[in-house]
Parts: C-alpha cells; sequence; structure tokens
C-alpha cells in the first residue's frame, strides 16, 4: 500500500517551521499497519498548490493531507480536494469528526473532506499534531478494506 502525505502549511513550506504533523502520521500508521510505502511533501495553503500537489501522487492508494481545513481564509485544502476528486465519501469526513468531537468541541470548525479519484482516496486531516495523530489512529483499520471497496473487490 502507497501512501503520500501533503503537509499544507505557508511557514512550513518557507521553511520557518518544523512540520510535525506529517512525520506524526507516518509514525502512528506505521505502528498500525505493516508495509505502508510512504512519498511525502510540504506545500504551501492555496487551492492551486494543493491541487498541483495532489496531481503529483498518481500511484498512491491513499492521499492524506494534513492542514489547511479550518475556516481562516487561506484554508482551502477541502477546495483544492473537492476539485482533485471524482466522487465525495462523506461517511469518511463525518466518522473522524464525530470521533474528533469526543476529544474537543473545536472539530466542529474543520472543514475537512474525503473522496476518491478512480480508486484512489483523498482525506483531509487538521493540521494539528494531535489532530493529525487522532485521525491516523482512526483510518488505520479502514485503509486495507477501503481499497478493496474502492477496486470493486467487496467485503
Amino acid at each position: 500500500m502507497k501512501i503520500a502525505v501533503i503537509t499544507v502549511s505557508d511557514r512550513a513550506s518557507r521553511g520557518a517551521y518544523e512540520d510535525r504533523s506529517g512525520p506524526a502520521i507516518i509514525e502512528t500508521m506505521d505502528r498500525l499497519v505493516q508495509g505502508i510505502i510512504w512519498e511525502r511533501e510540504i506545500v504551501p495553503d492555496g487551492i492551486e498548490s494543493v491541487h498541483e500537489a495532489l496531481c503529483r501522487h498518481p500511484d498512491a492508494d491513499w492521499i492524506i493531507t494534513t492542514g489547511g481545513t479550518g475556516p481562516s481564509p487561506r484554508d482551502q485544502t477541502p477546495e483544492a480536494t473537492l476539485r482533485y476528486c471524482d466522487r465525495i465519501i462523506p461517511g469518511l469526513t463525518e466518522y473522524l469528526r464525530a470521533r474528533s468531537l469526543e476529544q474537543t468541541p473545536f472539530a466542529v470548525f474543520s472543514r475537512g473532506v474525503a473522496g476518491l479519484r478512480g480508486s484512489q482516496y483523498v482525506v483531509n486531516f487538521p493540521g494539528s499534531v494531535k489532530g493529525a495523530v487522532f485521525h491516523a489512529e482512526a483510518l488505520a483499520p479502514l485503509l486495507e478494506h477501503g481499497i478493496a471497496m474502492a477496486r470493486g473487490e467487496g467485503h
């Protein structure tokens, strides 16, 4: 299974801030799921920069973005994701947001989305390390089944 992690952050893309969410996602999922092949990059906020980054990972089974999902004017990761995907998977986003609400009421401000482009999943995680790790723990058990379903292999 190949997973691309795209960190969306103006400051981290400039080197003014160390990306900790991307590595935390990888570390968490490596602990829970064996044999993942990783791709990783950091891009600035914005529809174009995120969309271009998504396009650079055509062979990934899953693309996980971290950051750019809040209500700030620069947070445009969901818009880029919707532009990239053929179909949305609202249940995946609802599941992650519901789980997050068990931890913090501030999860109501997340605008993250999830979708498919062909059989490739894209899911938006929050940019905080705590939120990204929590989402990684929640998503890890679903990865393989999700791939099988998207490829038409059934349950």
